[in-house]
């Protein structure tokens, strides 16, 4: 079989394993990519939650087969755009994290929902970040955080 080869934060790789595996497994087991998470295996959760070619998707539901040519974007490469600066200290200011596993699914949630909606409702915030649970902070502070942003980052989305 040919080798996979995908953008992978910003830099091209390649993967010579099996085109049926998870990219899940894939980023953490292979790329050392550990803010994707295996909450449940179902693309329930969004703790594995990734931007693929600016789509967010759940990539314990994705083969590595898939992405062949795409571009993927966790949190590891999504932390060097101003998008995430503007991101993470909303939801510091906000409180808005407390155990953090959920929160690298939130944040590239956040991302996808600013980049559809600029200037978005709660509602739209509240849709957006559907897929993503969280066990600890509830979502208010969430939602406000990304409002929030939406804000501060005026003209970055």
């Amino acid at each position: 079989m040919d080798a996979i080869r995908f953008t992978l934060n910003d830099k091209e790789v390649r993967f010579d394993g099996a085109a049926s595996e998870r990219l899940l497994d894939v980023l953490r087991d292979t790329y050392d990519v550990k803010s994707v998470k295996c909450g449940c295996k179902e693309g329930e959760c969004g703790a594995c939650a990734v931007l693929l070619d600016d789509v967010l998707v759940n990539s314990c539901c994705v083969a590595v087969g898939a992405v062949h040519g795409s571009t993927v974007m966790t949190v590891e490469g999504f932390r060097e755009t101003p998008q995430f600066a503007v991101l993470s200290a909303a939801f510091a200011d906000l409180s808005a994290v407390q155990c953090g596993f959920c929160i690298p699914g939130m944040v590239l949630a956040a991302q996808a929902v600013l980049t559809k909606h600029p200037h978005p409702t709660e509602d739209e915030v509240r849709e957006g970040l559907s897929g993503n649970l969280c066990r600890c902070t509830g979502y208010n502070a969430i939602v406000k955080a990304v409002l929030n942003a939406a804000k501060e980052g005026e003209g970055l989305w």
